[in-house]
């Protein structure tokens, strides 16, 4: 916004700075950082410590078609990979979650996959805490119509994560086709382990 300062020889333009962001917006973007870690931390455990070969990540299941849990790994990381890429971007912010690479190392190798998850946390630490809540964005989407709309980096980090987990939960599916034990809280919304009284809702992890 711009104000008009009045002397008596001239008129001089200057910007108003926008004000900084207050300590709910601060501590409401750190809490959705917080939630985007443990998610993709529980994709760390997945992959460090429940599935024991190649293998596993790319067994085409059964009762989802076209669905490997590797698919589903990088498919969400994707998710989290674009936002914070336009994140970091110069504004105006526009993205989309349909310009994706497909058949990358990680569907099919557990190192790569391990190592793009790590990647892409260390991504969030990096880029979440010089962003602001409420920077606006603009997100393409086809629908399969060309849509256009307006949306916040808050929101979409926040979507990123939920998204995450509806696809760990079919992540869980497909390793109880491969016989594969997962954390009971595993592929579950944070808001249904609330309803269900689960103490620490992403896992070992206390919000």
């Amino acid at each position: 916004m711009q104000t008009i300062v009045q002397t008596s020889s001239t008129t001089m333009p200057y910007s108003t700075p926008n004000p900084g962001p207050t300590d709910g917006e601060i501590r409401n973007l750190e809490q959705l950082q917080d939630v985007s870690v443990k998610v993709l931390e529980q994709a760390v455990d997945l992959l460090e410590n429940s599935l024991s070969s190649d293998d596993q990540l790319t067994y085409n299941s059964k009762f989802l078609p076209g669905s490997t849990i590797g698919k589903h790994l990088r498919h969400a990381r994707d998710h989290f990979a674009l936002l914070l890429a336009c994140a970091a971007s110069e504004p105006p912010h526009v993205m989309s979650y349909d310009t994706r690479a497909r058949n990358t190392p990680m569907e099919s190798s557990r190192q790569a996959a391990l190592d793009a998850i790590k990647d892409m946390i260390s991504t969030l630490e990096g880029v979440v805490p010089r962003s602001r809540l409420d920077t606006p964005l603009t997100l393409n989407a086809v629908t399969p119509y060309d849509q256009t709309f307006q949306s916040t980096f808050g929101r979409e980090l926040w979507f990123a994560a939920l998204h995450a987990v509806h696809h760990w939960s079919m992540v869980r599916v497909i390793a109880g086709e491969l016989g594969i034990q997962l954390e009971d809280t595993f592929g579950f919304a944070p808001s249904t382990l609330v309803y269900r009284g689960t103490e620490a809702p992403l896992g070992k992890h206390k919000m």
